[in-house]
């Protein structure tokens, strides 16, 4: 899955800029010129998406929409990419984070804190446990 969301960056009644992505509404962010709402864009994307892995109960990652014209595709960074894609494959197996970290020989906080978007991880690590669960990453670069 390709984790890029349509953003849309509006002026607002204001006079500010408003950052949202209709697949992410918890993705919501303000900035006072374009430049600065779409620098921002990123980092409000992963938080919003961080509300769907956070908790006690878990939200399935949503799938991204097409962009329509007047939004702009924002990607998360790889890493962030790769704990979205363990944190669906475990959704999809039915694995708690203690289920996996036994499968895989790793102390639960040790699992938590690699599930943390966050959390700087080696993306290796998550890598790894993709695999087990039958999924891999591909790193994708394209121009423009």
């Amino acid at each position: 899955m390709r984790y890029a969301y349509p953003a849309r960056i509006a002026r607002s009644a204001h006079g500010d800029w408003v950052v949202s992505f209709r697949d992410v509404p918890e993705a919501l962010s303000g900035a006072d010129t374009f430049e600065e709402a779409l620098a921002l864009a990123q980092d409000c994307l992963v938080a919003g998406l961080g509300c769907h892995v956070d908790g006690r109960r878990p939200r399935p990652i949503p799938r991204p929409s097409r962009p329509r014209p007047d939004e702009h595709p924002i990607a998360v960074p790889p890493l962030v990419a790769a704990k979205l894609a363990l944190h669906q494959a475990m959704r999809d197996q039915g694995l708690s984070a203690a289920s996996l970290a036994a499968r895989a020989g790793m102390a639960e906080t040790a699992l938590r804190r690699l599930l943390d978007l966050d959390h700087r991880s080696h993306i290796e690590t998550v890598d790894a446990l993709l695999r087990q669960l039958g999924r891999r990453v591909e790193l994708v670069v394209e121009t423009g």
